[in-house]
């Protein structure tokens, strides 16, 4: 169930159906206090981010850590860099001074982005 039903639900239960908040949270296996705010906004708030941040330490090193994945397309599947040795060439060469999750997390996103995708087609 998605959450904008979810909460219409919730809504519709306590406030017309006249339920009580503590069964209402039961019955659909949540927490009060979800429900007290599922009951303040007509519609559920929207998420505050917007955009992929990164880490500041990340950011003048995001076109090298891309050049690493390019290069890496060219050659064979076990020659490929792995987000750890990509953070110990950031470390050793260019003198990164973050942390490797940062560097893991920033690769296997942009591995995301750079992935091919077939779309079936419809006879």
């Amino acid at each position: 169930m998605k959450r904008v039903e979810l909460c219409q639900k919730v809504r519709r239960a306590v406030l017309i159906a006249g339920d009580s908040r503590r069964k209402t949270a039961t019955y659909f296996g949540i927490s009060r206090k979800t429900v007290d705010k599922m009951l303040k906004f007509p519609e559920p708030p929207a998420h505050d981010r917007s955009g992929v941040i990164y880490s500041r330490k990340l950011a003048g090193f995001t076109a090298i850590i891309d050049g690493i994945l390019e290069a890496d397309r060219t050659v064979h599947s076990k020659q490929r860099h792995t987000g750890n040795r990509i953070f110990e060439r950031l470390r050793d060469e260019h003198g990164f001074s973050g942390g490797i999750s940062i560097v893991r997390a920033y690769v296997s996103r942009a591995r995301l982005r750079s992935r091919e995708v077939f779309i079936p087609l419809m006879h």
